[in-house]
């Protein structure tokens, strides 16, 4: 089944946060596309919806939501997204993925659309024992 890393960006304080998604709740977001606002309960977050602005495959080539399908592409692209050109003008044929999240995809980029009760640093919390293991680590 698939796993992705979930990387959700909150608009209000500009912090980002990282979650490791699999199995089940993995299946939330295939099929779906960049664009889309899906309902975050199904990976735990009751109350807040997501909207995916992105991701990238295993050996990082980004999707971009005005390409359709799920297939990588080879693409003519000036500056926009799976290019930064360093002239103006320049141009250069890259690989980019469609729109539709897959099995492929590593890693899903979201962006808090709607906020739950529950503020969303308590979702990311790290425990008592977690912070003290690296705090050790820091200091050896």
């Amino acid at each position: 089944m698939a796993e992705f890393k979930v990387v959700i960006s909150d608009p209000k304080t500009g912090r980002a946060y990282n979650m490791n998604v699999a199995a089940g709740q993995a299946g939330s977001f295939l099929g779906k596309k960049v664009g889309t606002e899906i309902d975050a309960a199904s990976i735990g977050m009751t109350g807040y919806t997501l909207k995916i602005t992105g991701g990238s495959d295993r050996i990082g080539i980004p999707a971009r939501g005005d390409l359709p399908g799920a297939g990588r592409k080879k693409l003519l692209l000036s500056e926009s997204i799976g290019y930064h050109q360093d002239a103006d003008g320049k141009r250069r044929r890259k690989s980019v993925r469609g729109n539709e999240i897959t099995a492929d995809f590593v890693q899903i980029n979201a962006a808090v659309s709607k906020y739950g009760d529950k503020p969303i640093e308590s979702f990311f919390e790290k425990s008592a024992s977690e912070e003290q293991s690296a705090e050790k680590k820091i200091r050896r």
